[in-house]
């Protein structure tokens, strides 16, 4: 009798932990549930994938992506040569291949990306602010800059979540079309361009981010958006092509002032973040591509036209992909700076 009261009062202690753990779990996941910052994630990518300018945005630029798909579709069998360097990564020209009619993947999102970033991101700011509602949040118990972390959170997994659907929705249909699987480096190339499409694109939302917290009206700073983007993806090239037309050599120099005068011009392209992504992308999906530019006689004798390794192939673009990365984070940081500065009143 006495030894089973001391089993007894033995397991009473368990017993009570026992008791206490359910409502533990419970009261830990309750509060990670509840953390502010995630409850504005969640907030705004509901808004974003409900909004009719978002649904509007991915069905024009799925329909291009098919059409550039069915394009290069009926394109691979004419490109297809015996002494191809690029025949063993048959799979990536899905992205680069045209027949002249329509652009190829890789260009539609160049083109198109930047609408994307530029619509989740407009109105991010100033339309709370006008609605009244972004008060009313910094009267909550919310750190002040869990706002603009979230909203940039929010739109980035948004872009992020829809790029990589397309991309695997091309190769899904490239796959049921050719019939031909990729190789473990075609898709791990695959995987690389979309990661810097993400970041080119994400370049765009914060400026245009920046924007919103600038101007009070969302029409306003879509307008600004929009001047950037033209400046850069038209104007800015002609401001270039003045320059080299004005700077060019004589018929006469010799070859080093020429080469000098070629990675001049280059140098000023790749200010634009455009050029970055379009150099970048193209050495990733091409890998017969060895440099991006200007090369000597005496470099280029010798050499193998074969494709290089992924590796490689990183080495030559990581300039592009470091500037592109820097854009980002310089145009994040404006973006936290002034709204981190920036007064908010109530209507």
């Amino acid at each position: 009798m006495i030894f089973t009261t001391i089993i007894l009062r033995k397991m009473e202690l368990p017993l009570a932990l026992l008791r206490k753990l359910p409502f533990r779990f419970s009261q830990r996941s309750a509060s990670t549930a509840a953390d502010p910052f995630w409850v504005i994630v969640r907030k705004e990518i509901a808004d974003h994938v409900r909004s009719w300018r978002f649904i509007i945005l991915v069905i024009l630029i799925a329909m291009t992506c098919l059409g550039s798909l069915y394009t290069a579709v009926g394109q691979m069998a004419k490109a297809t040569k015996a002494d191809d360097p690029e025949g063993a990564f048959f799979f990536l020209k899905l992205f680069t291949m045209t027949d002249g009619s329509l652009p190829s993947f890789t260009v539609f999102i160049s083109f198109l990306g930047p609408l994307l970033g530029i619509a989740l991101g407009f109105d991010a700011i100033n339309s709370e602010q006008n609605r009244g509602t972004l008060s009313r949040l910094m009267a909550q118990p919310v750190p002040r800059d869990y706002v603009i972390n979230a909203k940039f959170t929010a739109a980035l997994i948004v872009i992020t979540v829809m790029l990589f659907a397309l991309g695997f929705l091309v190769m899904g249909l490239g796959l049921i079309r050719i019939g031909i699987l990729p190789t473990a480096e075609e898709f791990m190339r695959i995987i690389c361009f979309l990661l810097v499409s993400v970041c080119y694109v994400a370049f765009w939302l914060n400026l245009s981010i920046f924007f919103s917290i600038r101007f009070r009206q969302p029409a306003t700073s879509a307008l600004s958006s929009m001047a950037a983007w033209l400046f850069f993806t038209v104007f800015y090239q002609l401001i270039v092509n003045v320059i080299a037309r004005v700077a060019a050599p004589a018929e006469t120099s010799n070859p080093l002032q020429i080469l000098k005068y070629q990675a001049f011009v280059a140098n000023l392209l790749r200010l634009v973040p455009s050029q970055l992504f379009s150099e970048a992308t193209t050495t990733l999906l091409m890998p017969s591509v060895r440099s991006l530019g200007p090369l000597s006689f005496e470099q280029v004798y010798g050499s193998i036209p074969a494709p290089l390794p992924l590796d490689q192939s990183l080495l030559i673009v990581w300039p592009q992909l470091t500037g592109l990365i820097a854009a980002t984070v310089v145009c994040f940081a404006l973006s936290y700076a002034s709204f981190m500065r920036r007064e908010v009143r109530s209507r």
